[in-house]
């Protein structure tokens, strides 16, 4: 490869790119409601001479180009989140902005930017005769990640039957390579309890005290140490290899936690006794740490055990119709995933990278300090569709994409326009790297 001609093809390709991202940013596209931004998308692949594009039942869009017999994807979900407040935004966060340097808007980070850099990514390759019989490429724009993450990849291996041999996903990455992330699942914890006249509480069985007393112990389960004579282990001790086979990984990625993210109660009135509370968890996890592990160790909590049938400890089901009306139910399980650092898509992607810009990460004046200070090769803080492609269906999975972590889901979001080049740059030089 001519690594001096994909920079080249991929800064001819900055205004192209930044003006394919400003349209974007224009349609507001949360999840469930992303066909604008598909329909977009769509517009752009078949100008730019995609072999073929294809619309699922989903409503993810998937844009080949080759005919290659290995297939490598290019993942980036195209919905956003809701832009809040708005008065904490500096500007229309659909008009966005432009400067020199940057482009502003809700999504322009997380993640449109990656479809934008990805789309021409695969251009590059074939203006450049990259193309040839070892491989195919598709990238896909993916629905519902807001609301599921992994929920659209579920979809596309299992009933659109696409398997790529491996997969890069587009999330930020802060100039960096990011080879796993913590895992997460949503954990529901339903107390029963018997509603009376709040003037003789004892006639009665308070469900929200009952559930005070299993908060406590939910809150001792993120914050205690892991001491022989500790009662209950902190989540810490999954980086310890006397509880955890895998704590090498898990210190990589760093601990699990737990919070309580919501509250819900039932009571005839207030001045009764209340009948019912329920909580729902935000469980982050580590590796070695399984959906089943985890509701395991809450129902082992000494306060569940002790109100015994009057607790039910669950996971939550997703069942939100898509943009195009279809339902695709999976429970709330986002399981942990690491590809190793060894790992030949690891090593194409370094390889990839350190021939067009270097072992450092790049960056510009804003954000190049913060990011030459840490590794290269890192990992995600947030939860990506890699849950899905590698944490469930064991395809390796890869990061690198534009903008940044800290302007996901935050007001004036931005990306850099040098980013976008160079992720371009970095995609095309990637499947010729890696079928060598």
């Amino acid at each position: 490869m001519d690594y001096n001609k994909i920079k080249e093809a991929a800064q001819n390709y900055e205004a192209d790119m930044t003006r394919f991202l400003r349209e974007l940013v224009h349609f507001p596209g949360e999840s469930c409601g992303e066909k604008d931004h598909v329909m977009r998308i769509k517009e752009e692949m078949e100008k730019l001479g995609f072999d073929k594009v294809d619309i699922d039942p989903m409503g993810n869009i998937l844009g080949y180009m080759g005919s290659g017999s290995t297939l490598i994807g290019f993942d980036a979900h195209i919905d956003t989140v809701g832009i809040g407040n708005r008065s904490n935004w500096e500007f229309d966060p659909y008009e966005g902005f432009e400067t020199e340097t940057e482009i502003g808007g809700r999504g322009t980070s997380d993640q449109m930017g990656g479809i934008v850099s990805a789309v021409y990514g695969a251009k590059i390759m074939k203006d450049l005769g990259l193309l040839n019989d070892k491989y195919q490429v598709v990238v896909t724009g993916t629905v519902q990640e807001e609301d599921c993450d992994g929920l659209c990849w579920q979809y596309i291996i299992n009933e659109d039957k696409v398997r790529p041999e491996f997969v890069v996903s587009t999330e930020p990455t802060d100039g960096g390579i990011y080879r796993g992330q913590r895992g997460r699942m949503e954990i529901r914890i339903d107390v029963k309890g018997v509603s009376c006249h709040g003037s003789a509480p004892e006639r009665g069985d308070n469900a929200i005290y009952k559930m005070a007393d299993i908060l406590q112990d939910v809150r001792a389960l993120n914050e205690n140490d892991a001491a022989d004579e500790t009662k209950i282990k902190g989540l810490v001790k999954m980086l310890d290899k006397k509880y955890n086979p895998e704590w090498e990984e898990a210190n990589f990625l760093g601990r699990g936690t737990v919070t309580t993210s919501e509250i819900f109660f039932t009571s005839p009135s207030r001045c009764a006794v209340a009948d019912s509370c329920a909580v729902s968890l935000d469980r982050r996890m580590t590796a070695g740490e399984t959906w089943e592990s985890c509701l395991d160790e809450i129902r082992a909590l000494p306060s569940v055990k002790k109100y015994g049938d009057d607790v039910k400890v669950s996971m939550y089901e997703y069942s939100r119709p898509s943009w195009t009306e279809l339902v695709y139910p999976i429970e709330c399980y986002f399981p942990t995933w690491v590809i190793p650092k060894d790992h030949k898509v690891t090593a194409a992607l370094e390889e990839a990278y350190h021939n067009l810009y270097g072992t450092e990460r790049m960056g510009n004046a804003e954000t190049e300090a913060m990011r030459k200070a840490r590794p290269l090769t890192d990992k995600w803080t947030f939860s990506t569709n890699g849950v899905s492609i590698m944490g469930r269906n064991g395809i390796p999975c890869i990061g690198f994409g534009p903008g940044a972590e800290a302007q996901a889901h935050a007001p004036n979001e931005k990306t850099w326009k040098d980013d976008l080049v160079r992720c371009a740059a970095v995609y095309a030089a990637l499947p010729t790297a890696y079928c060598k």
